[in-house]
């Protein structure tokens, strides 16, 4: 038997998070469904299993501060929602949640689904706001969007149709994760995560390519375009990965300079305090990334632009910009790094991308210094190994080399 949360603002969207309610449960006899109100105010129904609300009532509105803005009230109603959540997974109550609503209800869900349940449990939103920017809403996660096409604002034939196909979804996802969550698995391969950007994918192949035929390795790539560092980090704390191969740290440009690939201010972080094997890289650390080129601000008109494609345009990273890219990782790996033994930084001198090799586009060598200097002098007395190495970071050799020093890292052996 599967559980479903339901998430709802039941009192501006009962009929609609009923409906809802009645077709999971309509279309699977083995499925129940837990429905949280997550309304500004209770709504009484028999349906509802829990309330996690701001206003207790509609009667008892001075209890509360009416002068509150509804962006403090959706954060309250958000935290104590998670903590709820939280508890129901933990005493695997729960094997998927969805939630249907408009711009605030979406915000409440997936701030839950975001903060309250690891990667992978299944989660589902039918959102009016799904067809926009929808980074904000999924961040690092696996959250799942549907668009309601019309408002979720009274039930027609339309919605009818749109929440139905999201309830068998949602049911079939969540009847998959019962099922393979009772399964005993004795999990051999070690998993180790890499980051990965298209001007370091012929690096990534080789390394990808020589653990999985050599080692009992499973590799995860992530894409690091932002969220893809992010989902790595997360993953880490989560206990999903056993070692990591941050060769493309690229985002920490995004992050000084205000490309649009950012993946915040803890990037570097979460490998190094847990311990494990880490090996660091500075791939693609030579650009920043903006959407097309009319979008890159006007403060970066007259510097070295490469349009990669129609909707991303590089922006080579200046001497001083390389420079505190590398004080960034040096500063990260010094203060957060529990194991010094266990983490190690490699510079490809060559390059650190397909277009900065000597000759290309993006060549500029007093940039490299600047980097590869600030990264040794930061880490010349933290006890962290660094590797200097005369190829490009894209060099078959450079990328099984630095493929086996973190296997030796790992203490694995041929398999």
């Amino acid at each position: 038997m599967a559980t479903i949360a339901l998430i709802g603002t039941c009192d501006t969207k009962l009929e609609e998070v009923l409906f809802l309610r009645e077709e999971i449960i309509k279309g699977s006899s083995d499925i129940n469904v837990t429905l949280i109100d997550v309304g500004a105010r209770t709504t009484k129904h028999n349906s509802i299993n829990h309330h996690v609300n701001y206003f207790t009532s509609t009667s008892d509105a001075s209890a509360r501060k009416e002068t509150n803005t509804r962006g403090e009230v959706l954060s309250e109603i958000s935290a104590n929602a998670k903590k709820l959540v939280q508890k129901l997974f933990n005493e695997g109550s729960i094997h998927g949640i969805i939630a249907a609503g408009g711009s605030g209800g979406t915000s409440i869900a997936a701030t839950v689904m975001r903060e309250a349940l690891p990667i992978g449990i299944p989660k589902f939103i039918v959102s009016t706001v799904a067809s926009g920017d929808t980074g904000p809403i999924v961040g690092e996660t696996d959250i799942t969007l549907m668009y309601s096409v019309v408002d979720i604002s009274g039930l027609n034939q339309l919605l009818r149709t749109v929440l139905r196909n999201a309830a068998a979804a949602i049911t079939g996802m969540a009847k998959s994760y019962a099922s393979n969550s009772k399964i005993s698995e004795s999990r051999t391969k070690k998993r180790v995560g890499i980051t990965m950007f298209g001007v370091t994918t012929p690096a990534v192949d080789v390394i990808r390519s020589h653990l999985e035929q050599n080692y009992d390795i499973e590799v995860y790539v992530f894409h690091a375009t932002g969220h893809g560092g992010k989902a790595m980090e997360r993953l880490v704390r989560e206990g999903g990965l056993d070692a990591v191969l941050d060769l493309t740290t690229t985002e920490i440009c995004d992050l000084l300079t205000g490309g649009v690939m950012s993946a915040g201010p803890k990037r570097l972080e979460a490998a190094a305090e847990t311990g494990m094997p880490y090996i660091v890289s500075v791939g693609a650390t030579d650009m920043s990334n903006f959407g097309p080129r009319s979008t890159v601000p006007e403060k970066y008109k007259d510097r070295k632009l490469y349009e990669h494609n129609a909707v991303v345009t590089l922006m080579r990273s200046s001497e001083e910009e390389s420079r505190k890219v590398g004080e960034f990782i040096a500063d990260k790996l010094k203060r957060y790094t529990k194991a010094p033994n266990k983490v190690q930084v490699w510079l490809p001198e060559g390059g650190v991308s397909v277009i900065s090799i000597p000759g290309g586009p993006f060549d500029d060598q007093k940039a490299n210094d600047a980097l590869f200097s600030a990264v040794m002098s930061g880490l010349d007395d933290s006890k962290i190994d660094v590797i200097t190495d005369k190829r490009a970071i894209n060099d078959a050799g450079f990328a099984k080399d630095i493929a086996e020093a973190l296997v030796y890292k790992m203490g694995l052996s041929r398999s």
